[in-house]
């Protein structure tokens, strides 16, 4: 080693530099990105867009402002990340099929349940909802603690002082580094009376508590399947929750338009893309599900209406059985309700959250107490001097004549009736209208209601059940301005239904031709032949092709089907194309996943 790099050169493992490394980002990525804190429900990027729209006056009672001048602010003050990944939480905040409760209200194009991305943020404006201030409520009265900014010139909040409990209202989704979470939302009347309950009995039980709160409310509404997985995720904090569209089944004589019955999907599962859904339909409709014919998007701003035709033969419970079982008709929230607390990560079942909640909200009221009675107290020692002043006002104006200057003036008040500083620098500044018999008692009436505030501001301060007391009353203040309805229905479900069972168990005819195509036909569909009778084709056939294999079966029997190479594939009768006595059928390459040659 060359002696002028002794003393400059560290020799380090590339294992252990690695290692620490990867930790420090890990730690980043957990705790300042994909995780919420379980305080507020937020991540540090939901956080800092909303501070950086309450800095910009962008309140719901503002007008709108430019998307590009939030996200400026945004990465610009207080998350220096990209501009997309800002643009794209202001986005999802304001989605109605995102958000349970949208925090942001948009201008403009801002996605669709479709899958559709939202304009540019050129082109879209936004603003608060009404909701948004009760997290941001008295963040002005010290009510958290406030940070320096990446670059240490400007302040924003820790944590914000929410009176709802975000975090379960609207749930959130992140993928950490060896971690994740996924936290349903919910609606916000069972949860702040599932809240209040906890208050009033801190020792509640889990099925006690699920008596306020049933389940998440998911904002696309649809059903919820069973509460078995529910409970779980209640309990253990993972869980697995079925959820299933709203499809409503329209006979042919009901129907103006046509005379076959259809399928109605009204509203989906969460987070569900209707677009490739559809599509899925579609494949299927080709391929493994037969019966329906076409299939409409007759969606509109008034709701959802996705049709789709059946055939007239087709069994409508079958078809809407099977739809549930190969596409996203049907599926599943895998819950697992991972959250910030204590600067550590961890996963609470949902007496943890609401607990959380209940600590965050007492130190947020017993900060604003404080700050409260700080400038109350501070305001009634200021009009306990102008008081005495006013009842001493000819010698107060004789000290101040005499005096040389306005130093010597405040000196003298201060000597002569024991004013402080503030007391004498607040006379000095009264102006003559003050001297009035008006004003007087304004003085006096502002006084003793300031009295009586520092009197409840103690006796919060010094009583919990009074202050829990206050906790609870702001609760029921949310709920008469917010409170709604569920939107998710919960279904009692005992479990997959078979959809075989609704499946006539008749005997069918399947034949198989040399160019294998195969096909199914009902065995009513042939009548015997009496003696000096003429046979009824039974298929006909292409040039070179004919019938190589006949026979009988039931619509319920599995068939195996064997290739070349010594592979077996199956399937069921009733899979197989019904067609009349004449058609060939399907190819069978187009019925099973066999592999090319």
């Amino acid at each position: 080693m060359d002696e002028h790099n002794i003393g400059k050169v560290i020799p380090i493992s590339i294992e252990h530099s690695m290692k620490s490394a990867f930790i420090d980002y890990a730690m980043s990525v957990i705790m300042d990105r994909s995780l919420p804190d379980v305080r507020d429900g937020l991540k540090p990027v939901h956080r800092r867009v909303l501070w950086a729209m309450k800095e910009l006056g962008c309140t719901h009672m503002a007008p709108y402002k430019k998307s590009a001048r939030i996200v400026g602010d945004t990465i610009g003050k207080y998350h220096p990340h990209g501009d997309q990944a800002a643009y794209q939480t202001l986005v999802r905040m304001a989605q109605p099929f995102s958000m349970r409760y949208i925090l942001v209200k948009g201008q403009g194009n801002f996605g669709s349940v479709d899958g559709d991305s939202a304009a540019a943020m050129r082109y879209t404006e936004a603003r608060m909802t009404k909701i948004s201030s009760e997290i941001l409520a008295d963040i002005e009265k010290d009510t958290v603690k406030m940070n320096p900014n990446y670059d240490g010139t400007l302040p924003e909040p820790e944590v914000m002082p929410t009176r709802i409990p975000t975090l379960l209202i609207n749930g959130s989704s992140g993928i950490a580094v060896g971690m994740a979470c996924n936290l349903p939302p919910h609606n916000l009347t069972e949860v702040v009376n599932g809240t209040i309950a906890m208050i009033d009995n801190p020792d509640i039980t889990l099925p006690e508590l699920m008596q306020y709160i049933t389940g998440p409310d998911f904002p696309t509404e649809a059903m919820i399947l069973g509460r078995d997985g529910i409970r779980q995720a209640y309990e253990t904090g993972r869980g697995s929750v079925k959820m299933r569209a709203d499809v409503t089944i329209e006979n042919g004589d009901e129907r103006k338009n046509s005379k076959k019955d259809a399928l109605i999907i009204n509203r989906l599962p969460y987070q569900v893309n209707k677009a490739r859904l559809i599509e899925k339909i579609r494949e299927l409709k080709d391929d493994k599900i037969l019966g329906m014919g076409d299939i409409r998007d007759e969606s509109d701003k008034h709701g959802m209406r996705v049709v789709i035709e059946l055939k007239r033969d087709a069994d409508s419970h079958i078809i809407l059985n099977q739809l549930y079982k190969m596409t996203d008709l049907q599926t599943s929230f895998g819950v697992n309700m991972l959250a910030i607390c204590n600067g550590v990560p961890r996963r609470l079942n949902l007496i943890d959250i609401l607990k959380y909640f209940i600590l965050h909200r007492r130190d947020v009221v017993t900060r604003r107490t404080k700050f409260e009675l700080n400038k109350a107290e501070e305001r009634a020692h200021i009009l306990e001097g102008l008081k005495i002043a006013l009842d001493n006002i000819q010698e107060i104006i004789k000290i101040i004549r005499a005096s040389a200057s306005t130093e010597a003036a405040r000196k003298s008040l201060m000597s002569t009736f024991d004013f402080s500083l503030k007391q004498a620098k607040s006379i000095l500044d009264m102006k003559l209208s003050r001297l009035t018999g008006l004003e007087r008692d304004k003085i006096i009436n502002e006084l003793a209601e300031l009295m009586a505030k520092i009197s409840w501001c103690k006796e919060v301060l010094a009583d919990e059940t009074k202050l829990f007391g206050v906790i609870k009353d702001e609760l029921k203040e949310i709920i008469e301005k917010y409170g709604d309805e569920r939107k998710t229905e919960i279904l009692n479900y005992e479990g997959e239904l078979n959809y075989e069972d609704l499946i006539p168990d008749d005997d069918m005819i399947v034949t198989l031709t040399t160019e294998n195509y195969i096909k199914r036909t009902p065995l009513d569909l042939y009548r015997k032949q009496k003696r000096g009778g003429k046979g009824i084709n039974a298929i006909d056939p292409k040039e070179n092709d004919y019938v190589k294999n006949i026979f009988i079966a039931s619509s319920r029997t599995q068939l195996l089907i064997f290739t070349n190479y010594g592979k077996v594939y199956w399937t069921k009768v009733y899979q197989l194309p019904e067609t009349g006595r004449k058609s060939r059928g399907k190819p069978i390459v187009n019925l099973i996943q066999v592999e090319k040659d």
